[in-house]
């Protein structure tokens, strides 16, 4: 399913959109573009930017510090390091012995953990608002006084290996998409895995990290978002008194390299221990700061959710319940990448069908939508079912910060995450269909089919695999 921010999507059953959309209508029409947000935005001396959003409906806080750095930021041969650096900033301080920054969230009564992503790497604590200025003391001090112990890292350098073991290696899909975004991609980092290729891990070393830290590690390559029952000008000062010292670092200006034009679909056979065959396509599109048109993300990711937009969606319709062509079929697009990305579809063929038989269908949906203009009232149910979604996402402070920091982060600003509905309503069929035709065709496919090669371990169900790492401490 199209979503805002990968990992926020949320399936609205049509029924609950239907009786809910007059009051969720309602919501949105009442709320001003001068108070949608409410976020209050101050910059330290030192370079900290801390975007402060108010929501009183519990007393509760979310604290999120999200720097500027993630795995397309990786050099050759370094790959993973960023996401082996999340693991570590748990593992002890100049003032905190290892796993003492945990134990410290969770005496307080409060959760915390960290993601790496393509774009970023971002840490969080959700705890009682009056014990802000306990996340705020613990951040700063692992901002700039990360241990790094030697006898730590080779610990949780073997941690990550398991990890890639399980979650990739193991998995025949996330394989197949690992090996996937390797041929898709030339040259954009894109390409390679957020948790690292094997053999990179294998040489790395703590010496490594601890250059990585220098180098991105700095208040004035960090954003503090804040999100909960606070008042941002209390904010502001605990931010002043507890990240104000820090000192800001010449920070790597980096070179966005984008993948040159493709010229010609691109096909790769993943062999690996399965149960069933899989089925992966993915297009080369663009994404909001790379459009030569403003609208052409939005339609992308209307595009995307008519296909893939709950079980009224036309591939659930016609290839799920319809054909019985498909055990399962997706798609998915996120216009909120620093770089240029994909859309994707994948599926598993039902029994007595093939990957052929469904790679055809899915091209078919795709001419489809190159042919003929999407109807109104189709349209229009996206729509409603977008706008639910993001109207749901209000209930979650943490869901609010990460909206705030990942726009943020990736240099689109935070005061897009008011304007999306708005982007959204205006797109048109036409503009839907003149998407379909400029990113939606052969010279810009690449296709993965998973061989299954004999089951050794319980199938997962047919997705497309997440865009984050997450730390396990």
């Amino acid at each position: 399913m199209s979503n805002f921010f990968s990992g926020f999507a949320m399936k609205i059953p049509t029924w609950s959109v239907l009786l809910l959309l007059p009051l969720l209508l309602g919501t949105l029409s009442a709320i001003s573009p001068a108070h949608a947000s409410q976020v209050q935005e101050r910059v330290l001396g030192n370079g900290l930017k801390i975007l402060v959003k108010e929501d009183r409906r519990a007393p509760i806080v979310t604290s999120q510090v999200w720097y500027k750095v993630g795995s397309s930021y990786e050099p050759a041969g370094h790959t993973g390091i960023s996401h082996l650096l999340e693991h570590m900033m748990f593992k002890g301080t100049a003032k905190l012995a290892p796993g003492e920054f945990s134990r410290i969230i969770a005496a307080n009564g409060g959760d915390e953990n960290a993601f790496t992503g393509r774009d970023y790497t971002a840490y969080f604590q959700t705890l009682a608002a009056d014990r802000l200025p306990i996340a705020f003391e613990l951040e700063a001090e692992r901002m700039r006084f990360l241990a790094l112990p030697p006898a730590e890292f080779v610990k949780e350098l073997e941690v990550v290996k398991e990890e890639r073991r399980l979650s990739t290696e193991d998995d025949p899909e996330a394989l197949t998409f690992e090996q996937f975004n390797a041929m898709a991609y030339e040259v954009s980092p894109y390409r390679n895995p957020i948790i690292g290729w094997a053999s990179d891990l294998e040489g790395m070393r703590v010496a490594d990290l601890r250059d990585w830290y220098r180098q991105w590690y700095a208040p004035n390559n960090a954003t503090l978002v804040v999100v909960g029952d606070v008042d941002p000008e209390a904010v502001f000062s605990l931010a002043e008194q507890y990240f104000g010292p820090l000192p800001a670092e010449p920070v790597s200006l980096t070179r966005n390299s984008n993948d040159p034009p493709q010229r010609g679909t691109k096909r790769i056979q993943v062999k690996a221990p399965a149960k069933e065959p899989y089925l992966l396509l993915g297009y080369k599109t663009t994404a909001i700061s790379h459009a030569s048109e403003a609208w052409e993300p939005y339609a992308l990711e209307m595009l995307a959710s008519i296909l893939d937009g709950g079980s009224s969606a036309r591939l659930s319709r016609d290839l799920i319940r319809g054909s019985h062509l498909a055990a399962s079929a997706g798609a998915s697009y996120s216009a909120f990448t620093r770089l240029p990305g994909m859309l994707l579809l994948d599926g598993i063929p039902a029994q007595g069908h093939n990957i052929e038989e469904l790679e055809q269908a899915l091209l078919a949906q795709l001419q489809r939508l190159r042919e003929e203009p999407v109807g109104e009232a189709e349209l229009e149910r996206i729509r409603n079912q977008l706008i639910a979604a993001k109207v749901y996402e209000k209930d979650s402070v943490y869901a609010q910060a990460r909206q705030i920091g990942s726009l943020e982060t990736i240099g689109l600003g935070w005061e897009l995450m008011d304007q999306y509905v708005e982007h959204l309503s205006r797109i048109t069929p036409e503009q839907i269909q003149a998407v379909a035709n400029k990113y939606l065709v052969p010279e810009n496919l690449t296709i993965a089919v998973l061989d299954p090669q004999g089951q050794t371990a319980p199938p997962t169900a047919a997705m497309l695999p997440g865009g984050l790492a997450n730390a396990s401490h």
